[in-house]
């Protein structure tokens, strides 16, 4: 992604800026010393050069933790690049989310502050049943980083822009371990005393306003004009497809209609498929693994994604946009080890299967990993199987007629 710097020495002058930022210097005394080059800066040298500088060996951890205050030097000039994007594109989109979830961190905290007027859980009945509803309200809002995480990434991916996503992922998990800190302390109120409850909740909610406006101004200003610089056209019609698939919670945008067109498959319908014990047709084998009761995805021998089918039912979201993906940017940055622990032991053939099961929204889920080898023992590639076994494991005795 070189070539988005038409200036190769403007870029290693930025480099050194960041560097000497991540070594302590004060942001005034950089942003005096380095003023004509800070001048014009754009969002997508800033995305480029943080990508180069870690894989120069810079820490992806160390320069999300120094993310904001990158953003102290160059917040000028990226807020005159405030992207504009037509209302059905999924930038306006995710722009229009973002000031929907500030706004409900500062109704929480609003209502928080009001409660603590009130002195104890009874008189605070009311504030306690409005905290209820925004508990919802925060739940619901995880499609917008499934969104992200599974259709925006991917292709910023494919264009180059591969770290900056991973610094955002960490944002993320930072931002739900907030909520999930906040649904507990909700969930627990009767147990605690009730002033105590006020400060606490107070503390987690200044502490979510703070993290959601950094993270929003990071994306508006930095990630999302270096996607629209990069994506195309009709990759966004695609991605804005995708973004309808795994829905929305509040904010519904219009209508996208004609303009996004329906693909066809590369095989035809009618074409049979032969294999030694028989054969399909295309079609067949499309909707019979579509039918399954689980959930598949298939990487190649090169650990790429390249191909999920789309059960009923299906427990976590995939998106035709993570096709040609590297798995390991399907996961958040701090699981990566595991998923390459996996992957090693199935190519050596040390391990034949990895088995993990999570709770899930009241649901049991399993989730099984298994190496794809030829005839002749050949490492193909992995397949993942997820499947909800909540009804399963309430099986007893036998049942032998249909109902």
């Amino acid at each position: 992604m070189s070539e988005l710097l038409g200036d190769s020495n403007k870029k290693e002058i930025l480099k050194k800026l960041i560097k000497e930022l991540h070594q302590g210097k004060g942001v005034e005394e950089i942003k005096e010393r380095f003023r004509d080059v800070l001048k014009g800066v754009t969002p997508i040298e800033i995305a480029v050069i943080e990508g180069e500088l870690i894989k120069e060996g810079l820490p992806a951890e160390e320069v999300h933790e120094l993310c904001d205050v990158h953003i102290a030097a160059f917040r000028e000039e990226l807020e005159k690049a405030t992207p504009i994007a037509e209302s059905w594109h999924p930038i306006s989109i995710l722009m229009e989310e973002h000031k929907i979830f500030i706004k409900h961190a500062q109704e929480i905290k609003s209502i928080i502050d009001r409660m603590g007027e009130k002195g104890n859980f009874e008189d605070a009945e009311r504030e306690i049943k409005e905290l209820k509803n925004y508990v919802e309200k925060l739940r619901n809002s995880e499609k917008h980083y499934v969104r992200e995480e599974n259709v925006l990434f991917p292709y910023l991916e494919k264009h180059g822009i591969v770290e900056p996503p991973k610094i955002m992922w960490m944002d993320h998990d930072m931002i739900r371990e907030i909520k999930k800190k906040f649904y507990n302390l909700f969930d627990s109120y009767k147990e605690m005393e009730f002033n105590d409850f006020v400060t606490k909740l107070k503390e987690v909610s200044i502490y979510l306003i703070d993290m959601l406006s950094g993270h929003f101004f990071r994306e508006n200003n930095i990630l999302f004009p270096t996607a629209l610089k990069v994506i195309s056209k009709n990759e966004w019609l695609e991605a804005r497809k995708e973004f309808d698939e795994i829905g929305y919670s509040e904010y519904i945008p219009e209508n996208l209609g004609e303009y996004v067109s329906k693909e066809k498959s590369d095989v035809a319908e009618d074409d049979r498929i032969n294999f030694e014990t028989g054969s399909f047709l295309f079609n067949e084998l499309e909707s019979l693994l579509d039918t399954l009761p689980v959930d598949i995805t298939f990487i190649d021998k090169d650990d790429v994604v390249r191909y999920f089918n789309q059960s009923k039912d299906r427990i976590f979201p995939r998106t035709k946009a993570v096709i040609g993906r590297k798995v390991q940017q399907c996961h958040p940055q701090k699981s990566v080890h595991v998923v390459n622990k996996i992957l090693e032991d199935f190519k050596s053939g040390k391990r034949d299967k990895a088995e993990f099961w999570i709770d899930m929204n009241g649901r049991k889920i399993f989730i099984r990993y298994f190496p794809v080898r030829s005839k002749e023992g050949n490492y193909l590639g992995t397949i993942e199987v997820t499947q909800d076994i909540t009804d399963i494991k309430k099986i007893e005795g036998e049942k032998r007629l249909l109902d």
